[in-house]
């Protein structure tokens, strides 16, 4: 019997996701893809796989899986810092654990941070949807958010797994997101400007893999109306009819129509993957 997972429980959102389908946005199909992409590559390398490999990301609540077929699985838990059981007894958290046939690996809340990443050896492998197997909740492609009862198939293990000690980053305390300007700045006032690059902000609870909402003050636009829709990139900031700025996710739109005061670069988006609602916010201009 192939080795496999059986989802015991689903958790609030917990979702497949590999490095996501890039190349489709000039057809209206999202990136989607792991949000915290330097904790899915390491949950991959301490499991042996390749860093594209599919995992599990889980939101806030964890999830539990049972691990079907004949053989044990290694197993890795990461990204936000949880308790990790198998079959209710403390395991690691962020180092490989073995999981014996018919055992039950759990990830529990998040004690820090938000979202987590479960890797097995060989990889997550439902069938692919142009050329990704992550879930895009904006689309509805790929495999649909997991519910209890799903079977997971599993590849077949191929590499070495790391011995090495490696740090996971912590959730941010405070996110810094650095700012290129553009391309619809001149859409607001110079104080609005300096405001966005000044202010405190914070994480909304309204945030999701679409896009990190902040609360804080309006930003004030010069010019009335909308745009046409325009093609929107990873990290664009969006400002909605509410003043708010928006930092764009791996499921954001490709295109809209409110203006875009800056983007910020892919490499500082991991820690908005982790930052939980409330946390302060800081864009200061790349």
């Amino acid at each position: 019997m192939s080795p496999g997972l059986e989802v015991v429980r689903a958790g609030a959102l917990t979702t497949v996701q590999d490095e996501g389908r890039t190349g489709w946005a000039h057809l209206g199909v999202p990136r989607a893809g792991a949000l915290d992409g330097p904790a899915r590559r390491l949950a991959n390398r301490l499991v042996g796989n390749a860093p594209d490999a599919a995992v599990l990301e889980t939101t806030v609540t964890g999830c539990a899986v049972r691990v079907t077929g004949a053989r044990p699985v290694l197993a890795v838990v990461g990204g936000a810092g949880c308790r990790v059981t198998v079959d209710g007894r403390p395991a690691a958290w962020g180092a490989p654990v073995c999981v014996p046939p018919g055992a039950v690996l759990e990830a529990g809340p998040a004690v820090h941070g938000l979202r987590g990443y479960l890797a097995f050896a060989g990889g997550l492998v439902p069938e692919p949807v142009l050329g990704s197997r992550s879930a895009d909740l904006l689309s509805g492609l790929g495999p649909p958010v997991l519910r209890e009862g799903d079977l997971l198939p599993l590849g077949p293990a191929c590499g070495a797994p790391a011995v090495d000690t490696v740090p996971w980053p912590g959730a941010p305390a405070e996110l810094i997101l650095p700012l290129h300007p553009g391309p619809r700045d001149s859409w607001f006032t110079e104080a609005a400007l300096r405001t966005l690059t000044t202010a405190v902000y914070r994480v909304s609870e309204r945030s999701n893999r679409i896009g990190l909402r902040t609360e804080g003050p309006a930003l004030e636009r010069v010019r009335e109306g909308e745009l046409p829709s325009e093609g929107m990139v990873l990290g664009a900031v969006q400002v909605p009819p509410d003043g708010r700025p928006l930092v764009f996710l791996n499921d954001h739109p490709t295109t809209g129509g409110y203006p875009v005061v800056g983007v910020v670069a892919e490499a500082a988006l991991a820690g908005a993957a982790q930052a939980v609602p409330g946390t302060p916010v800081r864009f200061v201009r790349a």
